[in-house]
Formats: C-alpha cells, sequence, structure tokens
C-alpha cells in the first residue's frame, strides 16, 4: 500500500474525513483517545464528529455518563466510552501496575496504604464525586500526604484497580479543565463484556487506526510484543491483512463528501501519535518539531491531506496568531477554516 492511500485509509479510520454522528460515537470508535490534556481529548472527540459539536455539549457527555477519562493504557489518561472501561482494563491494568510499582515503592505506596484509600474513598464517594484536589484533601484526612506525586500514584492506583473513573465536568466560567472523581460501580450504568478481550482490543484499535501493524499496536496499548502477537492472532479471523505484516478492518466507513483537506489535529492526537511509526503522516525532518520531546509534549498539529504541514497552540488559535508552519499549504484558506473550526468549539 502506497503512502497516500495509507493516509487515505487512516483518514476514515480515525473519523476524520468519515465524522460520527456523536461524540460518544467517537470515542466508542476509536475505544481510547489520549487526554492527559483535557482539551484537546475534547476537541480530539469534535473534530470526528458531524455538525461541529462545541465543548460544552462534548462536556454534556461526560455528565451524562456516557464518556469517562482514566489511565487506560501506558500510563496515560485517555478518554473511552464509559461501557468499555471495565474490559480495557481487564488487559492493560496488570502490565501498568507492574510498570509503576518502583515508582510507588520509593513513594512509600504499600498495600496498607492502598488499602486505607481505598476504604476512604469508597465510603466518601458513596455521596457524590470530588475533583482531585479534593481527592487529596480525602487521603490527608486519613494521613497520607499526597504530596511529590503521591497522591496522583494512588489515584492511578484506584483507577486501574477499577474502583475510581473522571467522570462530570465541573462547571465553571471558561474552559473548565476539572472532572469529579466518581465511583465506577455507582457512575457506570453498562459495561460491555467481549468474549476475548485481548483479541477485541486489537480489533478496536484496527478499526479506529487501521490500516497498522503489531508493532503499533503493541506501542499504542502499552502491551509486550508478544501479547500484541498473540492479539493479532485471536484476531485474524475479524481484521483484514492487505500487505504483509499490515492490518485493515473488515469494513469501511465512507468518506464524507465535502470533507475537509486540512484539519486542525488536538495535541496529542491519535492520528499522528498512536503509531511506533509516525514517518507515514510526518517527515522525520519535522518530528522533532512536532514531540514527543523531553518534556513528553505533543503538539497539536496541521494536516493537509493526510500529512502534517505545521502545528498551531490552542491558546493562540482565533487570536492571530500565525501557525508554525513546516510546508507551504495548497490551500491557505483551508488552513484559516480548520483553525476557526476550533475557534467555534471553544466558544459555542
Amino acid at each position: 500500500m502506497n503512502t497516500t492511500a495509507l493516509r487515505e485509509e487512516r483518514l476514515r479510520s480515525h473519523r476524520l474525513t468519515a465524522p460520527t454522528a456523536t461524540v460518544a460515537d467517537a470515542a466508542g470508535h476509536l475505544l481510547a483517545v489520549q487526554s492527559q490534556d483535557f482539551t484537546a481529548g475534547r476537541w480530539a472527540l469534535a473534530s470526528r464528529t458531524r455538525g461541529e459539536p462545541t465543548l460544552r455539549e462534548v462536556d454534556r457527555a461526560f455528565d451524562d455518563g456516557d464518556l469517562v477519562r482514566a489511565w487506560t493504557m501506558r500510563g496515560t489518561l485517555h478518554t473511552v466510552a464509559a461501557r468499555d472501561l471495565g474490559w480495557v482494563l481487564s488487559v492493560t491494568a496488570e502490565r501498568q501496575q507492574r510498570q509503576g510499582a518502583a515508582r510507588r515503592r520509593e513513594l512509600g505506596i504499600d498495600d496498607a496504604m492502598v488499602a486505607a484509600a481505598t476504604r476512604a474513598t469508597e465510603e466518601r464517594l458513596r455521596d457524590g464525586g470530588l475533583t482531585r484536589a479534593e481527592m487529596f484533601e480525602l487521603f490527608r484526612g486519613i494521613g497520607i500526604d499526597p504530596g511529590g506525586q503521591r497522591g496522583v500514584h494512588l489515584l492511578g492506583i484506584l483507577a486501574l484497580d477499577g474502583l475510581v473513573c473522571q467522570g462530570p465536568v465541573v462547571a465553571r466560567d471558561g474552559v473548565s479543565r476539572d472532572q469529579r472523581f466518581v465511583l465506577v460501580s455507582t457512575h457506570i450504568r453498562d459495561h460491555t463484556s467481549p468474549a476475548d478481550p485481548l483479541a477485541e482490543l486489537f480489533v478496536r484499535y484496527i478499526d479506529g487506526h487501521g490500516p497498522a501493524g503489531v508493532a503499533d499496536f503493541a506501542w499504542w496499548s502499552g502491551l509486550t510484543l508478544g501479547q500484541a502477537r498473540e492479539a493479532a492472532l485471536r484476531a485474524a479471523h475479524r481484521v483484514d491483512e492487505v500487505a504483509e505484516g499490515l492490518f485493515s478492518a473488515a469494513r469501511h466507513p465512507r468518506r464524507a463528501s465535502g470533507a475537509p483537506t486540512v484539519l486542525a489535529l488536538a495535541a496529542f492526537d491519535e492520528y499522528y501519535l498512536s503509531y511506533a511509526d509516525r514517518t507515514v503522516v510526518c517527515a522525520p525532518e519535522h518530528a522533532p518539531a512536532v514531540g514527543p520531546g523531553k518534556n513528553g509534549m505533543v503538539r497539536a498539529t496541521l494536516v493537509e491531506n493526510g500529512a502534517v504541514i505545521g502545528c498551531w497552540t490552542h491558546a493562540n488559535a482565533g487570536r492571530g496568531t500565525p501557525p508554525d508552519l513546516f510546508v507551504e499549504p495548497a490551500d491557505a484558506d483551508a488552513v484559516t477554516a480548520a483553525l476557526a473550526r476550533f475557534e467555534r468549539f471553544i466558544e459555542g
């Protein structure tokens, strides 16, 4: 498969040129959308949805319990459809717990501390959700100092154990970046239970990101290469191998008529980030400017016909600050239109 065809297929798989009906549908299709930058994660969903949903509309999907945010893979916050959280963690949580064990020992987090935090959390969250700051106060109240990243790691353990997730968005003027931690057992109404969760994870990754290979899936999921190969083997009858080692969805969404040629994608967007090899969408000489750099950041990108042509910032969109272009776009007006769509998303 040549590069042009591969980009076209991925744009459809990501629902960037074949948008979904709702933001919840977009999240369900991609399965897990990287969202440690909460504004970026919400824009990633809106940019894959018909009808230009606003930030407030995306927040309603969290408030209604359709979407949640949790550390689903690679120790990183992702947005998922609430019904998928449990089975995804059944595949990915154990490895994340092992990878974080050494750091938790350094912080003095032991089984007794986790048990105390679990009891306090279960009791307090029965009456409703708490923000991160309020969770830290809860920890202090039982003698646990949340400083030095201890609080964050404790929250991660409770989330990986399937006790809590981040749900409703805290209301405030402007762009809210805070959510309430809630009990999974009371907040999530419906739980999907696939017969083979490991195979399901591979199929859903290919559906939302393909064509892609086993190494791409291993990077995205945080699983070992051996686990990734096993997943591909068990899912072989549910995906198509379109080239040697390159898998595609058995069914493809139809490209929308009038799909834009230029897209303003979020920071940490799955289209750029969710592959071991990113050279398909970004020329190697431009990758250092996009990231991830030493600070782990991945900048928001401008993509024309599937290729990264520059970067932009969420904060400067609509303020007259020009984007950082690596190459001259074929359609400068399309760049302006793509950035204007983000501005409408924030302000709508």
